[in-house]
């Protein structure tokens, strides 16, 4: 048991804005419950009591699973990870750290709104005492180097809330 939340929420949370491998363990073993946690965004489900080699064996899988993320690829917009590296249409973009952290974040989580509280904490860190409207400012740096190519659309505001790049 949680205090305040349940778990179900804390697995919703975290997929909105994350890819990792999230495996519940309960004693709830009713198929109502398994199915809420999977449909909630859990990996896998794991019913009480259970034998520690079995949660390896699952946590192997699960990594096994994970797909390499060192390039992302998003209709010509191609982001090197490795090489701290983005190419537009073959051709180089010349970005700032901050600049690249914030297009490779949206990147990272396509598909998935960014709130901008979230961003200045995977951005600019958790301690940080950026203002939400400086996500606003970097966003607009993007979409102004990204215009060149056409690719300013890429980036979509979400009124209110944050941040998108759809695939």
């Amino acid at each position: 048991m949680l205090p305040n939340i349940n778990g179900l929420e804390i697995c919703r949370q975290i997929r909105q804005s994350q890819t990792t491998p999230i495996i519940i363990i309960t004693a709830k073993s009713d198929t109502y419950d398994k199915v809420a946690g999977l449909d909630y965004g859990a990996d896998d489900y794991i019913v009480k009591p259970f034998d520690i080699e079995e949660l390896l064996a699952r946590i192997r899988a699960m990594l096994r699973r994970q797909p390499k993320k060192n390039i992302i690829d998003i209709k010509g917009l191609i982001i090197d990870k490795d090489a701290f590296k983005v190419t537009v249409d073959g051709m180089p973009l010349d970005l700032t750290k901050t600049e690249y952290d914030l297009l490779y974040l949206l990147a990272e989580n396509k598909n998935h709104v960014m709130q901008r509280e979230q961003i200045i904490t995977d951005v600019w860190g958790y301690d940080s005492e950026v203002e939400t409207n400086v996500v606003d400012v970097y966003i607009r740096y993007l979409r102004n180097k990204l215009k060149p190519f056409g690719k300013d659309k890429y980036i979509e505001t979400v009124r209110g809330v944050g941040y998108v790049i759809r695939q």
